[in-house]
């Protein structure tokens, strides 16, 4: 473990990361050996700082299995796409801009999953699959698949023996199982949106043994697990292998905790650290989304999708907007407080106010769009107009200079075009999103930042 890195990751100093690291390794071997033996394990007590880089990696995982859970409550099937209607999507902080349709798929060494892809001009699309951490592992779109953009795709664990059809293109994943997105962008027409979402269809080549769904610690995304969440790693972690570099210590540490909290003084500890400290460094990653680049009062999130080596990346996507796609597809910004450094609320009006120069459809392949969600669930605010974005289907009205001024507050101020006004109810904290689907320009170079909110 390179731990100058880490502790550049987690702002602790050399030496604090060479303890944790201590930790991590004699811990593991304290575990072995008394295995070995076939006594009790004995361990070091985990340190506070251990028990909450343990706590936020194995969160995670308990997200996705979250999300899963509910889903095959709901009625999922494996390898089955369940088509939703627009808007009607159940996990935190959703792109209403896009007909979404959903499915579980399995694949083995003798079995593949045969996917249908439509042709779609002029309309984003993609077919997004994640694994069980929550890591994109592969998009089916014209932009990675130029020669073959749509039709009959097969997707299949690396190595499989499978008999395909001629038609099939190929493609490889590392992982069995799956959680699979199709999105198809809305646009102005919405039946032909919703008509060629219908098209994606998913069948499998042969009969997978499809996994059983651990169950594990269920939560609200308000109110996290405390040490119950260690209660549950050694099912999170059997069940689905991190693919991701150089996480063998963080599941070392993971599970030597979760050995550790069947003592009741240890398990009493453990939970006051997580609810005390790990809670604590969770928020504060978050606002800052783990140091990302931030201008303007808007964070630019520096990985999304894929997350190598950062676990904590992973954790805080996968907290604040379960499923992000890659850089290449979407790229996000953030935006949880104004200019005077306050949490965003209804109780407050403001204005984002965009040059001509700098309107956000330029910097666009396909679209954008501004959407606000709670604080608390990263659900979209409840108003009489059930209108809970701004996009460039809001017939928006631009200034006589060719300038755009959007609006967010809990009444349309008296000089806002009503296309340019996000209604955000009083008495509710919030966060915005600012989406570009297939960023070109100074978005897909990462040099663009959004206009600072501008409290009325």
């Amino acid at each position: 473990m390179d731990t100058t890195r880490r502790a550049a990751e987690l702002n602790l100093s050399k030496e604090t990361a060479m303890r944790v690291k201590s930790s991590f390794v004699g811990g593991l071997a304290a575990v072995l050996f008394s295995g070995m033996l076939g006594a009790q394990p004995v361990t070091a007590p985990a340190s506070e700082q251990v028990i909450s880089d343990s706590y936020i990696y194995l969160l995670s995982r308990l997200l996705v299995l979250r999300q899963q859970q509910l889903d095959f409550k709901e009625g999922f099937k494996w390898n089955q796409l369940m088509h939703r209607k627009p808007g009607e999507v159940a996990w935190p902080n959703p792109n209403l801009d896009v007909a979404y349709s959903e499915a579980w798929v399995t694949v083995d060494e003798k079995s593949c999953a045969l996917v249908t892809v439509p042709k779609i001009s002029g309309r984003y699309y993609t077919m997004q699959f994640l694994n069980g951490w929550g890591e994109t592992v592969l998009n089916l779109n014209e932009r990675l698949y130029p020669q073959h953009p749509y039709g009959e795709f097969a997707v299949c664990l690396r190595g499989a023996d499978v008999k395909l059809p001629a038609a099939a293109l190929r493609v490889d994943v590392p992982v069995k199982n799956m959680r699979v997105l199709s999105r198809v962008e809305l646009g102005a027409n919405w039946d032909e949106a919703v008509a060629l979402q219908k098209k994606f269809e998913i069948r499998s080549t042969g009969k997978p043994v499809p996994p059983k769904v651990p169950h594990t610690v269920m939560f609200d995304i308000g109110e996290l697990p405390g040490v119950e969440a260690f209660e549950s790693a050694q099912a999170a972690l059997d069940s689905e292998a991190d693919i991701n570099p150089g996480m063998e210590n963080m599941q070392a540490s993971t599970r030597m905790i979760a050995l550790a909290v069947k003592d009741p003084a240890e398990r009493q500890r453990v939970d006051q650290v997580v609810r005390r400290k790990a809670f604590a460094d969770l928020n504060q990653a978050m606002l800052t989304i783990a140091g990302s680049p931030k201008h303007n009062g808007w964070v630019l999130p520096k990985i999304s999708g894929s997350y190598g080596s950062d676990w904590l990346m992973r954790t805080l996507i996968n907290d604040g907007g379960i499923w992000a796609n890659v850089p290449e597809e979407v790229i996000y910004y953030k935006a949880f407080v104004d200019p005077d450094g306050q949490r965003l609320s209804g109780d407050h009006s403001y204005t984002l106010h965009f040059s001509k120069e700098q309107l956000p459809a330029q910097f666009a392949t396909y679209f954008w769009s501004v959407i606000a969600v709670d604080g608390v669930h990263r659900r979209v605010l409840p108003n009489s107009l059930k209108r809970y974005l701004i996009s460039k289907e809001s017939h928006l009205q631009y200034a006589q200079d060719g300038s755009l001024t959007l609006y967010l507050a809990d009444q349309k101020p008296a000089n806002a075009p009503e296309g340019n006004w996000l209604p955000t109810p009083k008495g509710l904290s919030y966060s915005l999103t600012f989406r570009f689907y297939r960023g070109q320009g100074a978005v897909a170079q990462r040099t663009y930042f959004p206009p600072a909110l501008l409290r009325q």
